[in-house]
């Protein structure tokens, strides 16, 4: 934890649950909604924040399980990815949505908050900023190989937000057939840009992982910031 982060509560709809909030040097910024994989708001997701608040944006990440498990940190083992796909499948879509809603609202209520905001999503995370961006919560949205937007693409044509695809190009668990059907979605809109990043696979942002791959997650990244810089 850096001097600037530190974990806060934030009031929702069902009881007050926790986030990671990391600020910007300067105190001030944009924001953006760090939403976690299936692992927690663990070590990764915590560094994540903390990467875009140097970047000067505030920050925060939500913990998304928190009705099932509070503060769980899992690591990347066959173990922790069937713990963590399990507290996937007892997530309420829709309170989680309302949870990034209230995420949304403390942010913009904060002093430290001087512009627009937008939601990054990682896989499940992913899934989650996309369908936050339909429902107007965010600014623009960025899912990082988001598992299962190709089976909510009735969703797409509410999505009048700047949004930024990521997808890697051998991902078991997000076929090109599937990138294809985004693409599709949104054909003909200037609102949404979609890559590809070739020889990597799902998690090539997260470095703690087996399949992290390094050229893939600083384009991305690179791309990110851009995005992040011309719409916030």
């Amino acid at each position: 934890m850096t001097a600037n982060a530190r974990w806060i509560d934030i009031a929702g709809t069902d009881g007050t649950f926790p986030g990671y909030l990391a600020l910007p040097p300067t105190g001030t910024g944009p924001a953006v909604i760090i939403i976690q994989e299936i692992f927690g708001v663990n070590a990764h997701i915590r560094s994540v924040a903390e990467q875009y608040a140097a970047d000067g944006y505030v920050a925060l990440a939500p913990d998304i399980f928190w009705r099932s498990k509070a503060h769980i940190e899992l690591g990347y083992t066959a173990d922790d990815m069937q713990q963590g796909i399990g507290l996937m499948q007892e997530v309420d879509i829709a309170k989680t949505l309302g949870d990034i809603a209230a995420t949304a609202k403390t942010l913009r209520a904060m002093p430290e908050v001087t512009g627009k905001l937008a939601a990054v999503g990682f896989c499940f995370g992913g899934r989650l900023a996309y369908l936050s961006a339909a429902q107007g919560t965010v600014d623009a949205a960025v899912p990082y190989y988001g598992g299962g937007i190709q089976n909510s693409l009735d969703q797409a044509s509410k999505i009048n937000v700047p949004i930024l695809f990521h997808y890697a190009d051998t991902d078991h668990n997000i076929p090109l057939t599937a990138v294809e059907e985004v693409k599709k979605s949104f054909a003909g809109r200037d609102n949404a840009t979609v890559f590809v990043y070739p020889n990597s696979d799902h998690g090539f942002n997260c470095w703690a992982r087996g399949t992290y791959q390094q050229k893939a997650a600083a384009l991305a990244r690179g791309r990110t910031l851009q995005f992040l810089a011309e719409n916030l």
